[in-house]
């Protein structure tokens, strides 16, 4: 075995992944001298395109129960209705975990929002929502791993965070990050754990020439989160989704995810992806397929926001999906590829308890194709805004971040 392929061997079997490109060697250097921000983001991808819809759905819209015939959701009061945001939209009801974060304004969504790509392939549009940059398929690096960049303060590899069963897109590049497995697995003990098997690898690689900084990082960065999971509540943690498992298991991800945050102060981005939001059939509207994901992702993000205790205060949580679904239903009582979704933004300092961007109404003419959502709000000027007033990135910083970024879409949520 190549001494290369081991390493990536030795990260995968520790939970966590470096980069071993021509930049490795420079990416756990500082990228400036001024103190990194307590501030922290979490980023919650759902693979296969939720309908935001439903999510956050035009109730009072005539048109929506008339495009949606057997999937609209019933007006709030009625059984299985929407919960009233707004008295024009309506919250899911698999999503009342959420409802006292709206009602705490700590909770807004930005809706007829996404990629300004066409593209309803599930790879392209979410490998551009991971690079942050539409239509460019060649970019190299995650808008996630540039952002880790363009921070202040020293990056250690537990700086910045995913857990799923692979390194996703959106951190791929130059900065070194750290990737656990879903479940309580991703901070049980490996082989290296026990000091004899320990020990003979330090003895081959801690002080190799060439590949000695990857390994001690590697082992370093594994240590960390094992420290931290197992000083805090470990017991309690116990296609078109691109890998990333259904949400049953979130709320416990969630948890351990908050209790690693909380006592590894220096994990500042992190990330997690849930798949089966792909609902061509069978959606249901209050209960159904649909409503059976969102259950465990709401429970999920209110355990997340509960479990982080006084640090939701200094936290972010965006939501957001590739693209989102059809107003009209399909022949089988689920929804096709569309373009328009709804992000959501949490946290304690987010100016919440409104849906922001610019919707247009349902009517056929205000439709993009005649069929879904038009994006009147780039998912970049929402990322960017998090970034600039939460993160208080510079100009600079955010043209680096987000090449190509479009105006700033006027928005007011944090």
């Amino acid at each position: 075995m190549q001494r290369r392929q081991f390493l990536n061997a030795f990260a995968a079997s520790a939970g966590l992944l470096l980069p071993l490109g021509p930049h490795a060697w420079a990416a756990t250097l500082a990228p400036g001298s001024a103190a990194p921000t307590a501030k922290k983001l979490i980023v919650v991808m759902l693979r296969g395109a939720v309908d935001g819809m439903n999510v956050v759905a035009p109730v009072a819209d005539p048109e929506y129960a008339r495009l949606r015939p057997s999937i609209a959701l019933a007006r709030p009061g009625q059984e299985d209705g929407a919960l009233d945001l707004d008295g024009y939209f309506g919250l899911h009801p698999a999503l009342a975990p959420l409802l006292p974060l709206w009602q705490q304004k700590k909770l807004a969504f930005v809706h007829a929002s996404g990629s300004a790509d066409a593209s309803r392939s599930h790879f392209d549009a979410q490998d551009y929502m991971e690079s942050g940059t539409p239509g460019v398929k060649g970019t190299q690096d995650g808008w996630m791993n540039r952002l880790l960049g363009a921070l202040p303060g020293e990056t250690t590899p537990t700086r910045a965070l995913s857990i799923g069963p692979l390194m996703p897109r959106i951190l791929a590049g130059a900065m070194p990050a750290t990737n656990l497995a879903n479940g309580a697995a991703g901070t049980r003990a490996t082989p290296l754990d026990r000091p004899a098997v320990g020990r003979a690898f330090d003895r081959l690689y801690a002080g190799h020439e060439r590949y000695g900084k990857v390994y001690n990082d590697g082992r370093m960065a594994h240590q960390e989160v094992m420290n931290a999971a197992n000083g805090g509540m470990l017991a309690e943690m116990q296609a078109a989704d691109n890998g990333a498992p259904l949400p049953n298991g979130f709320p416990d991800d969630a948890a351990r995810l908050a209790t690693l945050m909380r006592n590894k102060p220096d994990i500042q981005l992190a990330f997690i992806a849930l798949g089966g939001w792909d609902t061509h059939a069978n959606q249901g509207a209050g209960k159904g397929q649909l409503a059976s994901r969102l259950q465990p992702l709401g429970q999920g993000l209110a355990t997340l926001a509960q479990r982080l205790g006084p640090l939701f205060d200094e936290t972010v949580i965006v939501v957001m999906s590739e693209f989102g679904r059809t107003a009209r239903e399909n022949g089988n009582r689920g929804t096709d590829h569309g373009h328009g979704n709804a992000m959501w933004l949490l946290g304690g300092k987010i100016q919440g308890g409104k849906v922001a961007g610019e919707w247009r109404g349902l009517a056929e003419a205000q439709l993009n194709e005649g069929r879904d959502l038009p994006v009147t709000t780039d998912f970049r000027q929402v990322l960017a805004h998090v970034a600039e007033r939460h993160l208080r990135l510079d100009g600079s910083a955010l043209a680096r971040t987000f090449p190509g970024l479009p105006a700033g879409a006027g928005l007011q949520l944090i």
